[in-house]
């Protein structure tokens, strides 16, 4: 019964189109009272379904022609580079169908309704505006749609038809790359450290392979990881090595980080991602998956809490004694999950500054020393440490007796610069009067 009505349904579309076309050829002119006002709309999508149609300029050429063959007056020509699959994802089809309604244009020159249409809303506001008396005509190379019901009825079938195309090809891209996922090849560009060998055969799959030129650095990467380094730290390090993409560029920080979370690299792959579908690659892993985890057990950022206590208030007092750039500080996890911070050049400009590190403990016990040296060139803070001193020793005698330890001025600066608050440790910072440097890993006052 489907078989029969399928059948029938075709042969009467092919009847109407037949009956269509020869009321065309007899009342194809427009009445003598009616003009036609004519808007040019050429449209290419840069999408893979259709890469086979005209280019825009091929199109408007063909139908320049047709124009002046017939005689038809067109007032403008609009292209656009977008896909119709999509309803009102078109700026320039949207702007048309706007000026339609305004009375602008009330005809259509195009080269097939397919440049029109491809999704059932689109076609809709056409059909819409032609049962409203808005647009008189929809011309294409080989055919004329009218307010006619049979017309009408034709443009929605070659619309409907290039809806059913992208839908089924939408269908079977899917269905595809499940299969190229099955037979464990990731879907899209390989990532750094393998390259893709397209195969010459038909029928035969293409293959990713080990880039021997830069799998090495990828290998380097995750092993910088679990000596200790940080993220940044590799990214340098590969600058200074030579390292390259395949475009001849460096690696940025961005495309660091998103290595050492691809598990392309241990041997398996997600698509579409965060989608759970996992799958094993045919490729050749260039380390196994507990690299993997350690090295982004390492990266992970410290909880809120721990992160919310350092604000690397001292980046902002002292340069780099080599090049003069400024200080930042970095927090990180070392390999026993001890978390600790230190302060490096930012190597602004000049990424070849070997300067070297400091801890933030061995910074603040050269500051507390450098203060406690200059802190009686300053009256009134000499005096407020002296105080607090006195008060503490006095506490600490009170309660422990003989037993009591004694705090001196230096260890007083030391704790405010370690646990003080920012303006506690600007009122000890106040007497340094002189810009303070990191060389060769020690604080000194310029």
């Amino acid at each position: 019964m489907r078989h029969l009505f399928g059948k029938n349904l075709t042969q009467k579309t092919m009847e109407m189109t037949q009956q269509i076309g020869r009321i065309q050829r007899d009342s194809n002119t427009p009445t003598p009272h009616e003009t036609l006002t004519y808007c040019l709309y050429a449209r290419k999508s840069s999408e893979a379904e259709e890469k086979q149609a005209l280019s825009i300029d091929s199109q408007v050429k063909e139908m320049l022609q047709l124009a002046k063959s017939e005689g038809l007056e067109i007032a403008e020509i609009r292209r656009e580079s977008h896909s119709a699959k999509d309803s009102g994802t078109r700026p320039i089809f949207k702007q048309l169908v706007e000026d339609i309604e305004k009375g602008i244009f009330n005809s259509i020159l195009t080269w097939a309704p397919d440049r029109l249409s491809r999704n059932a809303g689109d076609l809709g506001r056409l059909v819409d505006l032609m049962d409203r008396g808005c647009l008189k005509q929809i011309r294409t190379q080989s055919q004329s749609f009218t307010d006619n019901p049979n017309e009408k009825f034709l443009l929605m079938i070659l619309c409907s038809q290039a809806k059913l195309e992208n839908d089924n090809r939408g269908i079977n891209i899917k269905r595809g790359l499940r299969a190229k996922c099955d037979r464990g090849t990731r879907p899209g560009a390989v990532p750094l450290g393998y390259k893709l060998i397209r195969s010459t055969e038909f029928g035969k799959p293409s293959e990713v392979i080990v880039d021997e030129e830069r799998a090495p650095f990828i290998k380097k990467m995750f092993q910088y990881i679990l000596d200790g380094c940080s993220g940044q730290q590799v990214n340098e390090y590969l600058t200074e090595e030579g390292f390259q993409t395949k475009r001849g560029k460096k690696l940025t920080l961005s495309m660091t980080y998103r290595i050492f979370k691809d598990p392309f690299y241990y041997g398996e792959f997600e698509y579409p991602k965060e989608s759970g579908n996992w799958y094993k690659g045919s490729h050749v892993p260039l380390i196994n998956k507990e690299i993997h985890k350690e090295a982004n057990k390492r990266l992970e950022v410290p909880d809120k809490g721990k992160w919310g206590r350092k604000q690397f208030y001292f980046k902002q007092i002292f340069k780099c004694a080599h090049c003069g750039s400024g200080i930042t500080g970095e927090e990180k996890i070392n390999r026993h999950g001890k978390l600790y911070v230190y302060y490096k050049c930012n190597r602004f400009g000049r990424t070849k500054c070997r300067s070297k590190y400091i801890s933030e403990k061995k910074l603040i016990e050269s500051i507390s020393q450098i203060v406690n040296q200059v802190k009686n060139t300053t009256f009134r803070l000499n005096r407020r440490i002296t105080q607090e001193v006195e008060k503490i020793n006095q506490i600490q005698k009170i309660n422990y007796g003989k037993n009591a330890k004694t705090t001196s001025p230096l260890e007083y600066i030391r704790y405010i610069l370690k646990n003080g608050s920012g303006p506690e440790k600007s009122d000890l910072l106040k007497c340094v009067k002189g810009q303070l440097y990191l060389r060769d890993g020690e604080v000194v006052m310029g």
